[in-house]
């Protein structure tokens, strides 16, 4: 090889590993660090040594070598077994953009920004220092022994550095909110959990007992008619006065646990928007409406009252609040929310396929009508495309409830048509929304299983290869002719990395 060759040659060690390559080679992308290696000047910027002659950077060694290669072939790849944040953190050192990467690994990439966005929609993050503002006042228990339970109520409550500020009101504030918002917050938090759970299924008991026979029985009424003072007799039923009782006993703790919500909650007006806190706030108050119009005689009184019987159904929403207390709910929720796109497309697909094979069955059982029947209905149920639709739907989405079915043998064509359509319209959709399910249900358990972080390290100054590390800035007499700033680097955390060596000093 010629002397020329020799003297292109740059060897970077990253992380203990060797590489070696040619400077025209790291010139093929200007503007990022590997291409101010190129440059006449380097050694004075970066960590090199004149004995081995080779650059040293303190980075990931596996990264690297797709980085290297990416100068190479122009290609830029993203390794498997590397995790997706750590990859994108060595893009940004090496001055690398992100829309680079190629696009049979954009998806491989960008899946830890999706895993991000789905942790945080669960709420709370996980825990960056080992101290807790809610263990020192007594509300929390880790050493009761149940370490899964410590790690999520650390996971729920945060851990944030803002643990201990605010006054006295706020630190109450957050207990209390954590004590009836969140059940993995303490040992406490989960028994206020399980009244509330308790209550609900006790609500819900109740609401569905109503209805039955047994604890509806019929009572005679006598009303003065006064028109003619005639008596008039009636008959209607009422519910047994026990369960009136037992559901008013849900409905306090129901409203005691709303004000204190309401009370303590930070903000105010997301509160306001949260849909779970619609429907507490909507089937608490027909109660209460009741109540104060059961006493009244009018006939206002009576058809209002009569019209809140009617509503009371919205009692049953308030299973939807079991969402607080059972991961698998909130998962689905997550699910549903994330598979809007495909619930439509299934919705279109099922609609185009409704409308389709009901105008096919019409006219299929129009072959076998008899030639007196002007209408040519009076053999099939099918009387118009409109009932057809009914058909479709039951039989697309293999139901067959069997109240209408073709007579001849064009519209069973069309019957097994439309059968076979329907499996493969639903069949399509539905791993899209499997996949999101088993991704959020994996997730969040991950959060919940998540270990508490140790106390952060005490900073220091930077080391030789790190990203705020400056050679010609920080500690070396060589001036460059580009600028005393590192490459790639802020110039505020150049500051910092300044103050700290002098304040070693």
């Amino acid at each position: 090889m010629g002397q020329g060759d020799d003297k292109d040659r740059v060897v970077i060690n990253v992380g203990g590993i060797r590489h070696q390559t040619y400077r025209s080679t790291l010139r093929t992308i200007p503007g990022t660090r590997l291409a101010w290696l190129a440059e006449p000047d380097a050694h004075s910027h970066f960590d090199y040594d004149a004995q081995v002659d080779e650059f040293f950077f303190d980075r990931h060694p596996g990264v690297f070598a797709h980085i290297l290669n990416y100068y190479r072939t122009g290609k830029l790849h993203c390794p498997a077994d590397v995790c997706g944040p750590l990859y994108e953190e060595e893009l940004a050192f090496w001055g690398i953009d992100e829309t680079d990467v190629e696009p049979c690994c954009w998806m491989t990439y960008r899946q830890h920004r999706e895993a991000e966005e789905a942790l945080d929609s669960f709420g709370g993050g996980p825990a960056e220092t080992g101290n807790d503002d809610t263990d020192a006042d007594g509300l929390g228990e880790p050493g009761d022994g149940d370490d899964e339970l410590e790690m999520t109520r650390r996971l729920a409550l945060g851990d944030s550095p803002d643990a201990r500020t605010g006054g006295l009101w706020h630190r109450w504030q957050r207990r209390v909110w954590a004590l009836f918002e969140d059940p993995y917050s303490s040992k406490y938090a989960r028994w206020v959990a399980f009244a509330s759970l308790f209550f609900i299924l006790v609500s819900i008991t109740t609401f569905c007992l109503e209805t039955h026979e047994a604890f509806n029985p019929i009572i005679n009424r006598t009303e003065l008619n006064p028109v003619d003072n005639s008596t008039i007799f009636s008959q209607e039923t009422e519910t047994v006065v026990y369960l009136t009782y037992i559901e008013g006993v849900c409905v306090v703790w129901f409203t005691f646990e709303f004000l204190i919500r309401v009370m303590f909650c930070p903000d105010k007006l997301k509160f306001v928007r949260n849909t779970l806190n619609i429907i507490d706030f909507v089937a608490i108050l027909p109660f209460y409406l009741e109540v104060g119009l059961s006493g009244l005689s009018s006939k206002a009184a009576k058809d209002v009252l009569g019209f809140l019987r009617v509503v009371r159904f919205v009692r049953i929403l308030r299973i939807f609040k079991l969402t607080r207390h059972f991961v698998g709910l909130r998962v689905l929720g997550h699910t549903l929310r994330a598979s809007t796109n495909e619930f439509l497309l299934l919705i279109i697909f099922l609609a185009l396929g409704v409308l389709i094979f009901a105008t096919m069955i019409y006219y299929a059982e129009r072959i076998g009508a008899k030639p007196n029947d002007p209408r040519a209905s009076e053999h099939t149920s099918f009387k118009n495309i409109p009932i057809g639709f009914w058909w479709a739907v039951v039989t697309m989405t293999t139901l067959g409830y069997g109240d209408m079915y073709p007579q001849t043998w064009s519209g069973m064509l069309v019957g097994a048509l439309c059968a076979l359509a329907g499996v493969l319209t639903i069949a399509m959709p539905v791993p899209v929304i499997v996949n999101n399910f088993g991704m959020y249900y994996s997730l969040a358990m991950a959060k919940q299983k998540l270990p508490k972080k140790k106390n952060k390290h005490i900073p220091r100054a930077p080391q030789l290869g790190s990203p705020n590390y400056c050679k010609s800035g920080l500690n070396s007499p060589h001036h460059s002719t580009k600028s005393d700033m590192c490459p790639l680097a802020p110039p505020e955390e150049i500051n910092r990395a300044g103050s700290l060596i002098l304040r070693g000093m």
